[in-house]
């Protein structure tokens, strides 16, 4: 255990005149084994702190209530070297759980944005409120590509493609990390999971990743690549194992490529309790002692709710199984990233007066309305929206009077279900158990909410809910695992209801607009809540076959955390908004899109499966298979990533390159036409892919390689000048490399993946040996 503490005064590492690599080696001159194995655990701060800040030395706390977070530093000022805490959380989009912080759209709506700028100022309004609150580090963002849509944590990601991942992923580093780490109002960022994670089998959680290397390099490590360019901290390390080696133990990954080949020298943190999976769930590791070997020998730094890890480590190093060492390179890296932070000199514990400035500021709510307007994606409509009624889209406010009353009826388990609103890791979604009932409900607009303050004042809107989608329950294996964890529940679809779906039925018949609104619960999101299924659950579908049948115009709003297989019923309605989980400003938002208030802008980030049996249905697909269709079922998404409808037409002309030759190190540049030929105004998203027509290995079919957002007012006609690096026009060889082969490319520029009215150009890359004027 520790020794008393002593006066620190004079000691080198509390000089702040030192450069931070002499404080560091002079602190680490001075800490004891058990000290330094403290200071590589990370643990709950919901158990007994005493063990935890005294008993364990622990470097770093995770989960801690805002009394907790005062009570831990009390604490540490007792300790022999008051080495302060790295306080983080799961602040996946907004503080989640701070009591009326703002919460954000989750990162599958940001995406929806494809706004990079709108993305930073969204993670800078979060490190401001997060760092008043004592905490110094958000687990976000989520790298991960999302190609199974059965994964509970679709929802955590920013969809399906690459080149949009690390395009928002590097936004949303630079507003958590703000100026650098010294900015007062700069959080750390952190890359995660590293890496393959959601590469899941069946859609289960966690689960073994069966990727090679090669696929890895050609996808899913491109964007944490950029993450480590972008300057993020930290990265956090998947669940999963890959080719038999958990990736917590996997050198190849972690000190071959993320610190070889990329130059990372920040911290690793496991996720939870990775290590002590190693040894109760992959069963890898004989006992702690040796999961802790393995562990610090692959070069993690900071190990996540793996209390063993702390005798483990010294047993290790006492046998010699250990080389003491590497210890000290983990904590030496530990360190810096606190001297870094100025935490030594201001520990940044809870400031009440910032808090009160900051916290769900207005300034901050403004992001937010404008985050989950333009996360909003109008797949279909048959002409029915905007209803008529709205204003011009440049005002605000409630809607002017309209000439006709009408009556709109909301109906849906989501119309007014706040924690549907905000999605996970918000409130109430089951991470933490103080704020057993959510964020402050006055903060939160629904569906219904937003209408009812939006349409005109002499419009009617009325409510019913129709039918529920389920419930958890406890699994019937028992309520823990091998290691005393607690077993998450089951969930459990709910019946259809005949009383409740009737009510909703004779409302419809009695409105002029039904506005659906179902979905998902948070029930159906997040680790551990894998599905079977892409369904909509309990009644939902019935509700919307019987809302259809009145012949009553209805407009479906999907609230959920991922795409779902939509039936015909739903289909058939009128229009089908898409809106993920929107974030605490999404009721208002939607309210204004279907009045006209504003635009629809919102592009999917992610494709939707007409059938479970598609997955996997990302849109860059690998060419070569035989036909293109199963015996039984298309095997074309129902909607394409990218795809996203406006109230205006917008045509794309004129396609011309600036050269049809160009070396690697060249850039490619080329012009578009566009022209608004309706009459409301347009932000329209340009998106460019590229094909390779011919590879020496089997590669994409197509590739996102750039996107600009244009605003057009009706008639407006402007040039957009499109411009990306030859460099980008590459591939991963056999030999695992990237690569930019010579050759003849296709230049294609459309509204989506799958635009039938696409424009194309060829042009060659030719290498530098060649003069292009003799082609």
């Amino acid at each position: 255990m520790n020794s008393p503490q002593s006066d620190l005064s004079t000691t080198p590492y509390t000089d702040p005149a030192l450069p931070i690599p002499e404080r560091v080696e002079d602190l680490l001159g001075r800490m004891t084994l058990e000290e330094k194995a403290g200071q590589m655990l990370q643990l709950d701060a919901r158990g007994d702190l005493e063990d935890l800040v005294l008993g364990k030395l622990a470097g770093s706390l995770l989960h801690a209530s805002p009394e907790r977070i005062v009570e831990a530093r009390k604490l540490v000022l007792t300790t022999r070297l008051q080495i302060p805490l790295l306080m983080a959380d799961d602040c996946i989009h907004g503080h989640s759980f701070w009591p009326g912080a703002t919460i954000f759209p989750t990162q599958l709506g940001m995406a929806s944005t494809w706004d990079p700028a709108l993305v930073e100022q969204g993670a800078r309004a979060t490190a401001v409120e997060v760092a008043s609150t004592g905490l110094h580090w958000t687990f976000s963002p989520v790298l991960c590509i999302s190609r199974d849509l059965r994964w509970g944590r679709v929802n955590e990601t920013f969809g399906e493609d690459p080149h949009l991942i690390g395009a928002l992923g590097k936004a949303m580093i630079r507003g958590y990390q703000g100026t650098g780490l010294t900015d007062p109002t700069a959080i750390l960022a952190t890359a995660k999971h590293f890496a393959g994670y959601s590469e899941t089998q069946g859609g289960r959680d966690a689960s073994e990743a069966d990727i090679s290397r090669r696929k890895l390099r050609s996808w899913f490590l491109p964007p944490f690549q950029e993450a480590v360019e972008a300057g993020c901290r930290t990265f956090m390390l998947g669940y999963q194992a890959i080719d038999g080696i958990p990736v917590t133990a996997n050198k190849w990954l972690l000190n071959d490529v993320l610190k070889g080949e990329w130059g990372f020298t920040g911290t690793l943190v496991t996720d939870w309790d990775n290590v002590g999976r190693m040894v109760w769930e992959q069963k890898v590791c004989e006992d702690n002692v040796h999961a802790a070997t393995v562990a610090v020998q692959a070069g993690n730094d900071l190990v996540m709710t793996t209390p063993r890890f702390f005798e483990g480590a010294q047993e290790a190093v006492k046998r010699g199984d250990l080389d003491e060492s590497l210890i000290d390179d983990a904590v030496r890296r530990l360190l810096t990233l606190k001297f870094e932070l100025g935490l030594f000199e201001d520990p940044r514990i809870p400031d009440a007066a910032r808090q009160a400035k900051v916290i769900g500021s207005a300034e901050h709510a403004s992001v937010n309305l404008d985050m989950a307007r333009r996360s909003l994606v109008l797949l279909r409509n048959d002409g029915t929206l905007p209803l008529d009624g709205g204003i011009a889209p440049s005002r605000a406010g409630r809607a002017e009077a309209s000439g006709v009353p009408r009556t709109i009826t909301v109906i849906g388990p989501n119309a007014d279900d706040p924690h549907a609103q905000l999605g996970d890791w918000a409130g109430a979604s089951g991470q933490i158990n103080w704020l057993p009932d959510g964020h402050p409900r006055h903060l939160i607009s629904t569906v219904l909410d937003g209408l009812r303050a939006t349409v005109p004042e002499n419009w009617t809107v009325t409510h019913a809910r129709g039918a529920d989608i389920g419930q958890l329950v406890p699994d019937p294996a028992g309520p823990t695992y091998a290691d005393g964890q607690p077993r998450p529940p089951m969930f459990l679809a709910a019946g259809t209801i005949e009383p409740m779906l009737q009510e909703a039925v004779n409302t419809a018949r009695n409105a002029d607009y039904v506005v659906a609104v179902i979905g998902d619960t948070v029930a159906l999101a997040g680790e551990t809540k894998s599905t079977a299924t892409l369904e909509l659950q309990g009644g939902q579908i019935e509700l919307v076959e019987r809302l259809v049948k009145t012949g009553v115009p209805v407009i479906v709003v999907l609230i959920q955390s991922k795409p779902s297989v939509l039936p015909q019923s739903v289909l058939d309605a009128a229009a089908i908004i898409e809106a993920f989980n929107p974030g605490m400003k999404g009721g208002q938002a939607v309210a204004e899109l279907i009045l006209g208030l504003i635009e629809p802008t919102g592009r999917l980030p992610i494709s939707f499966a007409r059938h479970a049996g598609q997955l996997p249905i990302y849109y860059n697909q690998i060419r070569g298979q035989h036909g293109n269709r199963y015996a039984d079922l298309s095997q074309d998404p129902l909607f394409a990533f990218g795809e996203g409808l406006s109230y205006t037409t917008v045509e794309y002309s004129g396609l011309r390159m600036v050269s049809e030759n160009v070396t690697p190190e060249e850039h490619l540049q080329a012009t578009v036409t566009l022209t608004n030929t309706g009459n409301r105004p347009a932000l329209e998203t340009v998106q460019v892919y590229l094909t390779d027509i011919v590879t020496t290995v089997t590669w994409a079919e197509r590739e996102l390689k750039y996107f600009t957002q244009v605003h057009l007012e009706p008639g407006q006609s402007t040039d957009v000048e499109l411009a990306l690096p030859a460099s980008s026009c590459s591939l991963v060889d056999q030999n695992g490399q990237r690569i930019v082969e010579p050759g003849t490319f296709e230049l294609l520029v459309g509204r989506h993946s799958r635009d039938p009215h696409m424009l194309s150009a060829q042009f060659r890359i030719t290498p530098l040996t060649v003069d292009p004027r003799e082609l």
